[in-house]
């Protein structure tokens, strides 16, 4: 293949226009309103926002079940409170990684072909408008993406230099290293990543003779240390290593939990890997390209990787495959973790998680651009003059790609609209309310509720997460619960959660001030305490 030098100018241009698409794409999320569809990023922010805010702030705000450094990421901005109530935020972090992994999947891409073919995968990865909506969000996958593409593209360097020999290896292990672990504290999937590239790192240096390398067992010390280290994290503040898998706010209890008796799977691959294998690889289809065409590009995707693996140096372009690995730690994950995905075409006809099929862009976007290169290399070798007017062709359907799935309307998208919908009246009617009734309380009035379900009902009236007693409190938050009246000004419950039962075995001194209905979710009521320190001035 065609073997160019990756320039730093190339680069810089890279990231120059990533970062225009990136910031048009916030602008128009936040012209519509965009940013806090997710329930998700929604979470994710308060998470962030209540370790520096809460009755007890530190790391154990961090809670057990999302991985932390996605949240580590943004306390630097949450502590902003407009930036936290509004998603910007969130938004920061995530178009960052989203530049990063567009100048990852080009200099990727670099590395065995032409810069022509590069540039085709990289409007095919950059333009994607799942990709461009999920970069304006505070969820996960842009992160993960940059993480993954990032170790491909060190691991494939580091190969080389260990055949060149050069004195840039040992930095590049340590760059491998780095993002593994940065991967493993973002999401599960990256654990299964950062072991088989170890693993990989290892045989190949066994099988050279390297296998006593100091640089090697060091960053080994490293990378085995950050799953220990979140197991003690869960023994420490959970008290059980595995919290995160099996506790109460664990997926597999969430299944268990929603699951109806004698209905059936809960849901379509329930302990069925090919089922969850046919459900995660459509999904993929759909969210990289025109639905019309999924199957198309799928099977354009696997000539390229073919065509790579037997026309690129072999032994670094092996390292690709791990881009491929979204696959099976789906296909398992869906049938036995948990995690289902649904999509409208196919029953139940809806959306969840359909953000996890973006796992394989960065395996899509380079096999297409080995693709055109192979179609480049062969209008050179009959018809040199065309070479640019192909490569603008190919370019063109990049971007007419992009144009199709928009006017399809992205999953992630509809998805997170879907997903506020069922939101949207309370996060509109109950802040209101409780502004109006705080204005006339003693200042720092106290608010009973829970703000892991909806936290935006905190940022939206406008107080710290301080002023709330809710269920990252411990003690303080039991012991509202058992005299919710004598512990708060306001209480917030919904039927049939915590707060709800302690206030119907405990209602004295609780006059209801307004009841609130949401699509397919419990009603919420507020109450007010008759028995909370005067007021300032009299309550309308």
């Amino acid at each position: 293949m065609t073997e160019e030098p990756f320039r730093r100018r190339e680069g810089l241009l890279v990231a120059g226009s990533c970062a225009v698409l990136s910031l048009s794409a916030v602008l128009w999320s936040w012209q519509n309103g965009s940013m806090l569809n997710y329930g998700d990023a929604v979470a994710h922010l308060a998470i962030a926002r209540r370790v520096i805010d809460s009755h007890y702030p530190g790391l154990k705000q961090l809670g057990s079940v999302w991985l932390p450094l996605p949240h580590l990421l943004m306390i630097p901005f949450v502590a902003v409170y407009r930036w936290w109530a509004d998603g910007i935020a969130g938004t920061i972090p995530s178009a960052l990684a989203y530049v990063a992994s567009c100048l990852g999947i080009y200099r990727l891409a670099r590395q065995w072909l032409s810069k022509f073919a590069a540039i085709v995968a990289l409007i095919f990865f950059a333009l994607n408008p799942n990709l461009l909506y999920l970069q304006t969000t505070a969820m996960t996958e842009p992160l993960f993406l940059c993480e993954l593409v990032w170790a491909v593209v060190w691991l494939v360097e580091w190969r080389r230099a260990l055949d060149e020999e050069s004195p840039k290896t040992s930095l590049t292990l340590w760059l491998i290293a780095l993002v593994l672990v940065a991967s493993v504290y973002t999401r599960y999937d990256g654990w299964i990543l950062t072991l088989l590239a170890w693993t990989f790192i290892g045989v190949t240096l066994l099988r050279r003779g390297q296998f006593r390398s100091p640089a090697f067992w060091l960053a080994s010390i490293f990378v085995v240390a950050a799953p220990l280290v979140w197991f003690a994290y869960n023994a420490t503040v959970f008290g059980d290593w595995l919290d995160f898998a099996r506790g109460p706010y664990s997926a597999k209890a969430i299944e268990l939990r929603t699951a109806t008796p004698g209905s059936g799977p809960p849901h379509p691959g329930w302990h069925n890997p090919w089922v969850s294998l046919l459900f995660f690889m459509r999904t993929a289809e759909i969210d990289a390209s025109a639905e019309l065409w999924g199957n198309r590009m799928l099977a354009l995707s696997v000539l390229g990787t073919a065509v790579g693996c037997f026309t690129a140096r072999r032994r670094t372009f092996l390292w690709t495959l791990l881009l491929w690995l979204p696959m099976p730690f789906y296909a398992y994950s869906v049938a036995y973790g948990s995690v289902p995905i649904f999509i409208p075409k196919w029953w139940p006809h809806s959306w969840y998680n359909t953000r996890y099929g973006m796992e394989l862009l960065p395996a899509f976007a380079l096999s297409l651009g080995l693709g055109a290169d192979l179609v480049l290399r062969g209008v050179r070798e009959f018809k040199p003059k065309w070479v640019k007017y192909v490569a603008v062709l190919l370019g063109s359907l990049a971007v007419w790609n992009a144009w199709k799935v928009t006017a399809e309307k992205p999953l992630t998208y509809i998805e997170g609209t879907k997903n506020i919908e069922a939101r949207r009246p309370f996060e509109e009617q109950i802040p209101p309310l409780l502004h109006s009734l705080l204005q006339c309380r003693k200042p720092g009035a106290t608010v009973l509720m829970k703000t892991s379900v909806y936290p935006n009902l905190v940022a939206f009236t406008g107080i710290p997460l301080r002023q709330t007693l809710n269920e990252g409190d411990g003690d303080l938050y039991r012991a509202a619960l058992a005299a919710p009246a004598q512990n708060a000004a306001i209480v917030v419950a919904f039927d049939g959660d915590e707060i709800d039962k302690a206030v119907k075995a405990h209602p004295g001194g609780l006059t209801a001030a307004g009841r609130f209905f949401a699509p397919g979710q419990a009603p919420g009521t507020v109450y007010v305490s008759g028995t909370w320190p005067a007021t300032r001035q009299p309550c309308r």
